[in-house]
């Protein structure tokens, strides 16, 4: 498991998602001050960790995209294996 610095806003979304909250842009910049929700996610993926982005409407009819912790698909992890066993590393 990699661990991010404490002190970064990376540590702060790892954490919120990591305990099954959902963010979306606006949240993580008014919690954390988060500027681009979708990097620090793929930061977050890049370490090995499912996240999802899932596009809902909102109540006042406006698309936002949440993003939250999941369980890799099967698909995910077969790619891992058959990556691995090409001989491609991180």
């Amino acid at each position: 498991m990699k661990l991010f610095n404490p002190e970064t806003k990376t540590y702060k979304v790892f954490n919120a998602l990591y305990e099954g909250q959902a963010l979306t842009q606006s949240e993580a910049t008014k919690r954390f001050g988060v500027k681009n929700l979708a990097a620090e996610a793929s930061r977050i993926r890049h370490s090995g960790y499912a996240i999802y982005s899932n596009t809902r409407v909102a109540g006042n009819g406006v698309k936002v995209t949440e993003y939250v912790m999941g369980k890799p698909s099967r698909e995910i992890v077969a790619l891992g294996y058959k990556a691995k066993a090409m001989g491609i590393t991180l």
